[in-house]
């Protein structure tokens, strides 16, 4: 996860990096981003049942549950293995969690232990009294996915009307006074809308929004044909750069991420470096700090029947079951050769990372999409965009 916002335009500083160098509890949330001794942000999918079908779903979320969906029982005793592991974050999320008569509960216990809670939703299910709830529960933040505007996002979402009732979730949400975001990930079957999502941003006082890269996950696998190319991504890329920067010249305060392409990382930096070489060693040092990819060491998800895995595009491999093993301990475990590999990733990625001068700040990139690409958990990502000049050229990194 990339900060786009605040490294662009000056508003995070290596001091502050230094003052939370640990990603625990209370840790501001967008500190974590640059934490040294990391907590993995929990992303506890609840449920695989959804009431939409979406065509990228890295969960291939279904109308019903998975049978063996772990029980409000075993999910407060989740939550307390979270807690005792001294988690920042746990990220609620699906399928469609609000599908779960439990989430309230749930959250709200999670809160009372101190953890920070989340929620990732459609938004569809959203009315005023519900975001009430949410509210009340003591969700932290919200983050509702869009995938355009109206027609592209219904056809996307596989349900006429969706995008309006996201848009009214939204609205309902920030009259509740819950902080609120949108999640867009862009593919070639919703581009075009990109330039419009940001416009909306600004009409529907929308104060985050996170930039998604296309996982090759679940039905997102099925439509990796659809993923950007190289140029594509570098002028999507370069759309968000421009009106990041242009929201902080009109002091609109908007929080801006990109997610799952590491390699953004390296291009945010080349930009900052060409327009204030003052700020680029600092602003390297931060991106140094944030590591590039966290799967297995500052990320993990948890599986709707209790399986720990890398991430939420990673279900392929588990690390063990919450069931059979607190999280902590899975967690820790190093005899797993997966889990030692992921801590200390570098000597084991492809010849095309270990020779590149940015693998500390992109560590190899998503490793489920290179394993659904190449068909090797230790491949290389087809979708880093950067040059054979880039990624090995002579010109100085600093």
């Amino acid at each position: 996860m990339l900060s786009v916002s605040r490294l662009l335009n000056g508003t995070v500083s290596i001091g502050d990096a230094l003052r939370y160098g640990r990603a625990a509890p209370g840790t501001p949330a967008h500190m974590l981003h640059f934490a040294l001794d990391k907590r993995p942000v929990v992303v506890w999918n609840m449920t695989r049942q959804c009431n939409l079908f979406c065509m990228h779903c890295y969960a291939s979320a279904t109308k019903d549950p998975l049978p063996g969906e772990l029980s409000t029982e075993e999910g407060y005793r989740l939550i307390d293995q979270l807690a005792d592991f001294e988690v920042p974050t746990i990220l609620f999320s699906g399928g469609e969690p609000l599908m779960r008569q439990d989430l309230f509960e749930l959250a709200e216990y999670a809160t009372q232990l101190g953890l920070r809670a989340v929620l990732s939703t459609n938004g569809v299910l959203i009315d005023s009294e519900t975001a009430q709830r949410i509210r009340e529960t003591g969700f932290s933040y919200v983050g509702i996915s869009l995938d355009g505007l109206e027609k592209t996002h219904d056809r996307v979402r596989g349900k006429p009307g969706a995008f309006r009732d996201s848009i009214e979730a939204i609205r309902h949400l920030r009259a509740a006074g819950v902080r609120t975001g949108l999640r867009y990930t862009i593919h070639a079957k919703n581009i075009h809308d990109l330039p419009d999502v940001f416009d909306m941003i600004e009409s529907e006082a929308i104060h985050r929004c996170c930039v998604y890269h296309l996982a090759y996950a679940g039905r997102g696998g099925k439509i990796s044909s659809f993923d950007l190319d190289a140029a594509e991504t570098r002028s999507a890329l370069d759309l968000v750069f421009d009106r990041v920067e242009d929201f902080h010249r009109r002091s609109l305060d908007k929080e801006v991420l990109t997610v799952d392409n590491h390699a953004d990382n390296v291009y945010l930096y080349r930009r900052i470096r060409e327009k204030d070489t003052g700020r680029a060693d600092e602003v390297l040092s931060l991106l140094e700090r944030n590591g590039g990819n966290q799967s297995g060491v500052a990320i993990a998800s948890i599986h709707p029947t209790g399986s720990v895995h890398a991430d939420q595009f990673s279900w392929n491999y588990s690390f063990g079951n919450v069931r059979e093993r607190s999280f902590g301990e899975i967690w820790t475990d190093l005899s797993d050769e997966r889990m030692r590999i992921l801590k200390d990733r570098r000597s084991h990625l492809p010849p095309q990372c270990q020779e590149c001068r940015w693998v500390n700040v992109c560590n190899g990139n998503l490793r489920a999409r290179a394993e659904y690409a190449t068909g090797d958990f230790l491949g290389f990502d087809p979708s880093c965009y950067l040059t054979e000049e880039e990624r090995t050229g002579a010109v100085s990194a600093g």
